[in-house]
């Protein structure tokens, strides 16, 4: 399953440090569009349940699950009219599923700022601005043609109409598609889908700090401002330093407990930052565990036990019979999948069943 979460901000707020901190390879310069093509980058989603599991079964290999992160390049003022490469890089922000959107929230005289000063709730409009007035711009051509074919009696054109003023209206104003209350039916439904507006995604917002504000980074000024904001729209802050975050990826993974301790952390800030993104997109997670390997499976919360089946193999989706479902903490606490069996713990569910984040399931099916 591919689900993507582009990093977008101003240049030079720290998007390609906190790409390539992650695992991604993106160039990283002190001046603007160092970074003109997208960059992608297959993250794997930290989970201690995974290891927990592993060191029960002890298999061959453990695979992680992952979520996909796209570094895109810096937006300027102007964007949505072509500034900066804008046009290139919106149409990049249309093909990911949510946004991370990474903001300046340390002073640094020797770091460029585009506008030569720090105020991230000033970015954070910067950036909004451009992507409302080109979702405006696709809301007001999208209502120009519905008003010429809904002559012709088309109820999705007039779902259109009713759909596009009022939305036009809630652009206009300065608001993200996101916060506008659209009507609930099959249509007006569709003619959203069509349009891909970008301020539609779901986004939350990653304060890149100073190294010395992390010991309480929500005291920095900085990032009560950005708290503040995100909070009008219900999105989340995840503070992180990366210039630290880089740091912490150059090390042989066995130093890095020793570093995080010195630094006050208990996991490097990226981890969090992974972590919000896949929840931001809905996702939950179900395992598998045999001697083979242990495995991390990606689904979308919700999802009945034949489609969570299905992202294995289309054959266990088709030829679904059943499913056998322990709880982790129950297949850790007891020691395995026959300790679990023996005390109860597994339950046989069907193709009703929806599946928990945290399950550890074996598909029984015949095709």
């Amino acid at each position: 399953m591919g689900f993507a979460c582009g990093i977008v901000g101003l240049p030079n707020v720290g998007k390609s440090t906190t790409f390539n901190a992650l695992g991604g390879h993106a160039e990283a310069a002190n001046y603007p569009f160092c970074t003109k093509d997208p960059n992608v980058a297959l993250i794997p989603v930290p989970d201690d349940r995974i290891d927990a599991l592993a060191r029960i079964v002890a298999p061959d290999r453990v695979v992680p699950t992952s979520i996909k992160f796209v570094d895109i390049a810096g937006l300027v003022r102007g964007a949505s009219q072509g500034e900066g490469m804008g046009n290139q890089f919106l149409s990049h922000i249309r093909e990911v599923d949510a946004i991370a959107h990474v903001v300046r929230c340390f002073e640094d005289p020797n770091v460029i700022h585009v506008d030569n000063r720090v105020d991230p709730v000033a970015d954070v409009a910067t950036i909004d601005t451009e992507l409302i007035l080109k979702d405006l711009e696709s809301v007001e051509k999208r209502l120009e043609r519905a008003k010429k074919l809904a002559k012709g009696n088309s109820p999705l054109e007039k779902a259109a109409i009713a759909l596009c003023e009022p939305l036009a209206a809630h652009l206009d104003s300065g608001k993200p598609a996101r916060t506008f209350a659209a009507p609930d039916d099959p249509h007006s439904a569709t003619v959203l889908r069509e349009m891909w507006l970008l301020t539609a995604k779901p986004i939350f917002y990653v304060a890149n700090v100073s190294e010395a504000a992390l010991a309480d980074p929500f005291a920095d000024r900085h990032v009560q401002a950005l708290a503040a904001h995100a909070a009008k729209e219900g999105a989340s802050v995840v503070p992180i330093s990366a210039a630290l975050e880089a740091q912490i990826a150059e090390l042989d993974p066995a130093d890095r407990p020793e570093f995080l301790k010195s630094a006050g952390l208990s996991e490097p800030g990226l981890h969090a930052v992974i972590r919000s993104g896949y929840e931001l997109l809905g996702l939950a997670t179900y395992f598998t565990a045999g001697k083979v390997e242990v495995r991390a499976w990606t689904i979308k919360k919700g999802w009945l036990a034949p489609q969570a089946a299905g992202v294995i193999h289309t054959d266990f989706e088709r030829g679904f019979i059943k499913a056998e479902v322990i709880w982790w903490e129950d297949f850790v606490a007891l020691g395995g999948e026959a300790r679990c069996r023996d005390a109860g713990k597994l339950a046989t569910e069907g193709k009703e069943y929806v599946v928990r984040d945290g399950d550890v399931m074996h598909f029984r099916f015949n095709v």
